[in-house]
């Protein structure tokens, strides 16, 4: 080989070397094996398109250990360039908090963006009008029963109409079989499960279905609130619902990973990865013919009405302050894939939040979701509010004292305002 080409031979390695050395690195935050799981696909394709590393810095579970080290990394500046919020209550206070980078112009500019479903797209606008968030995956949550357990009593598997005619059939199951009729979720150790998994799914039905208010204060004192914690007080008063388990730690693995399976416990809120990981393949305590034998209803709303509550699942958003702001929200697109959004549904049980999953073959193949996909076409939701997070722990705390029979249903509403306006001020609270 002449000089000349040696030369020039070694200028282009040394050049290839400069721009491996010098390629950029996006830090995105997972937590849970699944997620991490869920995203390996994901992150070599991102990897190869833009030529950059990506590293996935492991957080810790659960949801609540999570947020707790996510704040508190971006409260110092040094999070990662891209992460998740558990759900969409989370949302609204980083944004005020002046964490999460806008993604408006790029999400709707997006090609993926037309096939979301509009509940999707709704659940990501913040209470200013801008969008924060990518909503790849939806929580699709229903009232969950057991068939079977139902017509052996000769109980009726129909919708209930409203609150009321829910009620009855919880007495009824009581009567007739023994078990409990119906659990919401409740209590301080259930944590913001008690909002998102339990009280949302019949505030959206009563007489105040919106928490956020035009001028951004939150409407805590409205009727339907108290009601709501009324059906939470008739549900323990006369037990109908299992309140000791709910008192322990980990509240919902007596319950729902024992009594549900066992028909003890013959109605219960829940999500679509129920089919999958709390009673179906995934279990560790199966239910036979799962898909047959529990049936869903939607949620009946106080007076009539029937509601399919959608939720944000784990919405993933930009670090206000990432070195590369603008290679950050492209790789944002790439998880808002529908190979990604598929890929979590197979791993977590979620909703995909494109209607092009549909046609996806590794989503037919999941065919407890698809029909639950199918729904998300007509899902309610709760308008963005900062101060969500807070009134979750309220719920939680206001439920508590429900369960130990300590106050009614006015006492548990004046616990939920008295807590929100100590945290956020008198003036968030109407």
């Amino acid at each position: 080989m002449n000089r000349t080409a040696l030369v020039g031979l070694c200028a282009i390695t040394l050049s290839a070397f400069a721009t491996l050395a010098q390629a950029e690195t996006i830090r995105i935050a997972n937590h849970g094996q699944a997620g991490i799981n869920a995203m390996k696909s994901t992150v070599a394709r991102i990897e190869k398109k833009y030529g950059i590393t990506v590293e996935v810095v492991e957080y810790p579970s659960p949801d609540k250990d999570y947020m707790t080290k996510l704040l508190t990394e971006l409260g110092a500046g040094n999070a990662p360039d891209i992460f998740s919020a558990p759900t969409t209550a989370y949302v609204a206070d980083m944004v005020a908090a002046g964490y999460l980078a806008p993604i408006g112009a790029e999400f709707k500019a997006w090609d993926g963006y037309a096939n979301f479903y509009d509940v999707a797209k709704q659940l990501a606008v913040s209470p200013d009008g801008e969008t924060y968030v990518m909503p790849f995956m939806l929580g699709i949550q229903e009232i969950y029963f057991r068939r079977d357990v139902l017509d052996k009593a000769g109980i009726s598997t129909e919708q209930p109409k409203d609150w009321a005619d829910l009620l009855a059939r919880a007495a009824e199951i009581k009567e007739k079989t023994g078990a409990y009729g119906l659990l919401f979720p409740a209590g301080v150790s259930w944590g913001t499960g008690a909002f998102d998994e339990g009280f949302q799914h019949l505030l959206v039905g009563s007489k105040t279905p919106q928490l956020a208010t035009d001028d951004g204060k939150l409407d805590l004192t409205g009727e339907g609130v108290k009601d709501v914690f009324g059906v939470y007080k008739e549900l323990i008063d006369k037990d109908l619902m299992p309140t000791q388990p709910l008192l322990g730690p980990e509240p919902w693995v007596i319950p729902k990973y024992q009594m549900f399976p066992e028909g003890k416990l013959a109605a219960t809120t829940c999500g679509s990865w129920c089919y999958i990981f709390d009673w179906g393949r995934e279990s560790k305590n199966p239910i036979p013919d799962v898909e047959k034998v529990v049936g869903t209803w939607t949620i009946p709303g106080q007076t009539g009405g029937q509601y399919v509550l959608a939720n944000l699942a784990a919405p993933w958003g930009v670090n206000a302050k990432a070195e590369n702001l603008e290679l950050a929200k492209k790789v944002l697109m790439e998880i808002g894939s529908v190979e990604t959004q598929v890929s979590y549904a197979v791993q977590i049980g979620n909703i995909p939040a494109s209607k092009a999953a549909a046609q996806d073959p590794e989503f037919q193949k999941l065919t407890e979701l698809v029909p639950i996909h199918a729904a998300a076409e007509n899902g309610v939701y709760l308008k963005q509010a900062s101060g969500f997070a807070t009134v979750a722990e309220g719920v939680a705390r206001a439920t508590e004292a429900l369960l130990r029979k300590e106050t009614d249903a006015a006492g548990a509403q004046a616990i939920l305002v008295d807590y929100a306006r100590e945290i956020l001020g008198e003036e968030a609270v109407k």
